[in-house]
């Protein structure tokens, strides 16, 4: 029998971890399953864009893989038992039970409403395809002059609201920061997504901590009433609720806690990568929320996964990063350069050319999933086993 690896989720980190396995490893030896909700790939890094009414190319899931050895299963993951190394989901066909000898969990992070009353009632969110699509119907029924308030003061709140005021500048965006506006950034790229932000005329109301949601506007701690006829809530995401409820080694928020080799540290059998995974970066700092920890953490587990099947060595190197890409609408963005554990740096890369930088990662990493066999110069290793156990054991191949 083939050692069964079935990875959870198709995301940026799902996606590549299954194809990069597929193309370390011999098909007549491991059998990769792929299980996502959907039947397509989506890219969660544009759906600011999707809001505003632009359309990405469609990259079904079934063609992404074809001849890969990647068995591609849509159904939506309901349960995981990870001491019977089981897994259950429900799709067309009804409800099915995997089992596995290694599993991949990628189920990624959905909206965080963060608690606050009136979010559920009045809000949109921007964490998935349905929600972006659900505010880009909102948007097209608003008349010129309307408020749009974007609520948030992170990478995703930026984008979301220079997106929106760039393709309705009839419209009257504003961004509500809890803190000081952009203040993970340097003094360089702060002064520039200030002056981006009044060029688009976006209102700033920063230091504004957000208590309550309504029909109209959104309520602050300090007394502020900011109008809003359409609240767009990008204050965070939450981890999936799956992991939460097994047996895994788990944070409060329900990451899976992993090693340096994206291994659960409770349950060897177990990696998780991408917003799933609790992982430690450079300076023993967590790797954030991001596409840009989801890419090399997934590289992470397929390399160890592969390594442990078959003796290879275990990949060495530390997971760091380099900068922060972030579009500032469709002819403007920042490039905030950094220090391995994520610390900003006085150089930055700014306008029209960091839009098209910004842009190419962008495709650079669909292309990644959309051909997750390719461009890896690596031959497939074999799968050793002991005759006796009938388990893989640590032997070159």
């Amino acid at each position: 029998m083939p050692h069964r690896i079935v990875v959870l989720g198709a995301g940026y980190s799902g996606a590549i971890a299954a194809g990069r396995l597929a193309k370390r490893l011999h098909r007549e030896e491991v059998a990769v399953t792929l299980v996502n909700a959907e039947p397509d790939f989506v890219e969660r890094v544009r759906m600011h864009q999707v809001a505003t009414g632009q359309e990405l190319k469609h990259r079904p899931f079934r063609e992404m893989f074809a001849g890969s050895g990647v068995e591609v299963k849509i159904a939506k993951v309901t349960s995981v038992d990870v001491d019977r190394k089981t897994v259950s989901v429900a799709g067309s066909s009804g409800v099915e039970t995997l089992s596995f000898d290694t599993l991949v969990y990628a189920l990624g992070s959905g909206w965080n409403a963060q608690g606050v009353p009136g979010t559920a009632e009045h809000a949109y969110e921007l964490a998935s395809r349905p929600g972006a699509l659900r505010l880009r119907e909102r948007l097209s029924r608003l008349e010129a002059g309307q408020p749009v308030a974007v609520v948030g003061g992170g990478l995703t709140s930026v984008e979301a609201a220079t997106e929106i005021a760039e393709a309705r500048p009839d419209l009257d965006v504003s961004l509500v920061v809890r803190g000081a506006l952009g203040d993970w950034l340097s003094a360089k790229g702060q002064g520039h997504l200030r002056k981006v932000l009044g060029k688009l005329r976006i209102t700033v109301h920063e230091h504004a901590d957000v208590t309550q949601v309504a029909a109209d506007a959104v309520a602050t701690a300090d007394g502020r009433s900011i109008p809003a006829a359409v609240t767009v809530w990008t204050t965070g995401f939450a981890v999936h609720p799956i992991a939460a409820a097994t047996t895994l080694d788990v944070t409060a928020t329900g990451q899976i806690v992993v090693d340096e080799t994206m291994r659960s540290v409770s349950h060897p059998d177990v990696y998780a990568v991408g917003d799933a995974a609790y992982a430690m970066g450079v300076g023993d700092k967590p790797l954030r929320m991001s596409c840009a920890s989801g890419t090399p953490m997934a590289w992470q587990a397929a390399d160890s996964i592969a390594a442990r099947l078959t003796g290879g060595k275990l990949p060495q190197a530390h997971l760091k990063y380099f900068n922060q890409c972030i579009s500032l609408g469709r002819k403007e963005g920042l490039i905030q350069y950094v220090t391995g554990d994520d610390r900003s740096v006085n150089a930055v890369l700014t306008g029209r050319f960091a839009a098209v930088y910004k842009e190419l990662v962008c495709k650079g990493a669909a292309w990644g999933v959309a051909n997750p066999t390719l461009g890896m110069p690596t031959r497939r290793r074999h799968v050793l086993r002991d005759a006796a156990a009938g388990s893989a054991v640590e032997a070159l191949a």
